[in-house]
């Protein structure tokens, strides 16, 4: 029988240095409900994740006397009497986090930046972090240590030298650099999944979007948006190498740096058709919100192998109050998903979960009966990156999930086909050997 672990709660003064507290047992937060993690729910702080500081915000933690939920303030007088911040992590991708940092976010006097917030503790009889999070992709490709700057500047200097003419090469190269994109190092790497930013507009209005953000007193976007359409040569001089030569070759339009690509669908059927005539080799994917159903049925018929469908919600007054979607409806990307699969796509979902809206009972209901009428082959557990407060607050929502450990397993247990994932795959691997029975994924993979 393996040991019951004690997770004390991570904090940090107010310089950022973190320690664990040795009086606070470590909570979550499912919504705004606090409670403690379940050991199912900790994996050890995966290799390449970072801890950062929630400013100005108290840590909430239970007593480890009294048992009792405290939000502390300050350190103890013998300790210096200094502030406390709560900390929260930022996990590595492949990771879907299964609580948020729990805080006293009332206290809270900034709007946080987008990243996905997750909650952290001290393994006591392990001696090292822990984090609230389950792997639920096998890819390895996307770990940090294979992208190493100093091999990539000359590489991305030696590209836009040779094709000075190209702008979305000189566009990739801002986004590997200044925005440290991996599917953009991919790109100038010449291996895996590489970018294919092809729209300047987007007939949503995201409350986190990382492009652009409209609102006075949004948090402010973390790149900034493609302003052109590229022209099919340019695309094509982007892809067509990197499908003919790329190991695991992948090339995806829809990316954090532009709107959304079915707002040029023909354009992009047209430079789908000239990949298609010039090399059959590669996977073509396609990310979109997906609000144009016919556009699907062009797409499909140029060449795309599959396609990615962003909601955060398979509800419709949870997703219309973060996609805020202009001149389309709900019900158009759910018939676009039936179109998808319908074309003989692989179909998946770009889910943007977040504890205690994914995982209620109603949202899951919802969600299995999509599955089943779509066919949904693949369901990308990616973690919803906003400030935790905002989000809650636009989404109008009270109480709390079941847990998103147990929800992968309630739906992995009702729908063995159905696959969780993190990231697109090429076509040879859409359906791996013993993926109906691949979960739950080991937290740490074997080298």
């Amino acid at each position: 029988m393996s040991q019951t672990k004690t997770f004390l709660t991570v904090v940090a003064d107010d310089q950022g240095e973190v320690f664990e507290h040795p009086e606070l047992l470590m909570a979550g937060m499912n919504g705004m409900t606090v409670r403690h993690p379940q050991e199912d729910e900790m994996i050890p702080l995966p290799e390449g994740s970072r801890l950062f500081t929630i400013p100005h915000t108290p840590p909430i933690g239970f007593d480890r006397e009294s048992g009792q939920q405290k939000s502390i303030e300050t350190l103890p007088a013998d300790w210096g009497g200094g502030k406390l911040q709560a900390v929260s992590a930022f996990t590595t991708p492949a990771f879907t986090r299964t609580l948020l940092p729990a805080a006293d976010y009332d206290k809270k006097d900034v709007e946080l930046t987008l990243w996905s917030y997750t909650a952290v503790g001290w393994c006591v009889e392990e001696e090292r972090f822990y984090v609230a999070a389950v792997r639920v992709d096998r890819n390895r490709q996307w770990e940090p240590q294979h992208f190493d700057d100093r091999v990539l500047e000359p590489l991305v200097r030696k590209r836009v030298a040779s094709q000075p003419e190209n702008r979305l090469i000189e566009q990739l190269s801002r986004c590997s650099l200044d925005y440290h994109c991996f599917a953009a190092k991919n790109m100038f790497f010449g291996r895996w999944e590489a970018p294919l930013p092809s729209s300047p507009a987007c007939n949503a209005q995201c409350v986190g979007c990382i492009s652009l953000q409209d609102e006075p007193k949004a948090c402010q976007s973390s790149q900034d948006r493609l302003n052109f359409v590229p022209t099919v040569q340019e695309l094509c001089e982007v892809a067509v190498p990197h499908l003919q030569q790329a190991e695991n070759a992948i090339v995806s339009f829809g990316q954090g740096c532009e709107g959304d690509p079915i707002m040029q669908a023909d354009h992009v059927a047209d430079a789908v058709r000239e990949m298609r005539r010039q090399t059959s080799r590669g996977t073509i994917n396609f990310n979109s919100n997906a609000s144009i159903p016919d556009a699907i049925d062009t797409l499909a018929e140029a060449g795309i192998d599959s396609i990615r469908i962003s909601l955060n919600s398979v509800q419709e007054r949870f997703y219309n109050a973060y996609y805020r979607p202009l001149n389309y409806r709900f019900e158009d990307v759910l018939e676009s998903a039936c179109r998808a699969k319908k074309n003989g796509l692989f179909t998946m979902l770009n889910y943007l979960v977040f504890p205690g809206i994914t995982d209620r009972e109603d949202e899951i209901e919802a969600l299995l009966k999509l599955i089943d009428k779509v066919g949904i082959d693949m369901i990308q557990m990616r973690n919803l990156s906003i400030d935790p407060t905002l989000y809650w607050s636009k989404m109008n929502a009270d109480g709390a999930g079941i847990g998103m450990k147990k929800m992968l397993d309630l739906l992995k247990r009702e729908v063995p086909r159905v696959q969780f994932g993190y990231f697109n795959r090429t076509k040879e691997n859409f359906y791996p050997q013993g993926f109906e029975t691949d979960w739950p994924l080991p937290a740490i993979l074997d080298k």
